[in-house]
């Protein structure tokens, strides 16, 4: 996706407090990424990926409980395959967070081209990129708080789109937005879906409790597809994608893709059992 710069018109870069915004780097429902850069004395200058809620959400209490349950849970979360928040702050922008910036791409890309072009990635890199994934998603998932307690940590939200690879094929997770956690301060409302359906695992579109398994269904739905370039459930509606997750057969790795190494098919066999 093509940067969208800011500030072109007025020849002044846009400032949250200290960082000047160079340009918009996503925009969901709840907030938008911003490339942002911090300059200091002599000629210092470091780069931020800056996430603000979107300012007509700044009075909807449940949307600013959610955001800042994100900045405080993945705060803690100190490992190389987890994006980092570093800061948490408010302005007369609203409320925003500051994580490391990742310069490179997200797997989602990679995934797309692959797809179109009929190129696949290769099997060695997937591996090794879904291996830095789960890596980050255990530490997640094993996360205590300051008393030592687990925290019941779930991404819910494993997609192409949140696996970020930098420019030295590190990959990392990142986007705990909508997770889940028992220590969370807001809490979710009864029924409403979080996460994309194409890759949720069948508890948590029934909007039944989620775990660690849920986690590890979506990553291995990212591995399957990335092994393949094709889409596992994903449809042109949500409700062809929701029935295809839930109820018809899911293709073996073998069928598809028969060069892949046994086993790993026999990993994803396992990984993707629809009962947790």
């Amino acid at each position: 996706m093509p940067l969208k710069f800011l500030g072109q018109d007025t020849g002044v870069l846009p400032r949250i407090d200290r960082y000047e915004l160079i340009a918009e780097l996503a925009s969901g429902g709840m907030a938008s990424v911003y490339l942002a850069r911090l300059v200091g004395m002599g000629g210092f200058e470091r780069f931020f990926a800056i996430k603000r809620l979107h300012p007509h959400l700044g009075h909807e209490e449940a949307f600013v409980s959610m955001f800042l349950d994100e900045a405080r849970i993945v705060a803690g979360i100190r490992h190389q395959h987890v994006v980092p928040v570093l800061e948490v702050g408010a302005s007369d922008h609203g409320y925003y967070l500051v994580m490391e910036y990742i310069e490179g791409e997200n797997l989602g890309t990679f995934l797309t081209q692959a797809i179109e072009t009929k190129s696949p990635i290769p099997p060695n890199v997937v591996v090794r990129i879904l291996l830095d994934v789960l890596a980050g998603l255990h530490a997640a998932h094993e996360h205590v708080d300051a008393d030592g307690h687990p925290i019941g940590l779930v991404h819910r939200d494993v997609s192409p789109q949140n696996i970020l690879i930098d420019t030295n094929g590190v990959a990392r997770i990142a986007d705990f937005g909508v997770a889940h956690a028992t220590s969370r301060l807001s809490s979710t409302r009864s029924g409403q879906l979080k996460g994309k359906v194409a890759y949720m695992a069948p508890e948590q579109a029934r909007g039944e409790g989620v775990s660690p398994r849920s986690d590890v269904f979506a990553a291995a739905i990212v591995l399957w597809e990335s092994l393949t370039s094709r889409r596992l459930f994903l449809a042109n509606n949500e409700a062809v994608t929701l029935n295809r997750l839930l109820f018809e057969p899911i293709p073996e790795l073998e069928e598809v893709a028969p060069s892949i190494p046994r086993g790993i098919a026999r990993v994803l066999a396992r990984a993707l059992q629809r009962a947790p």
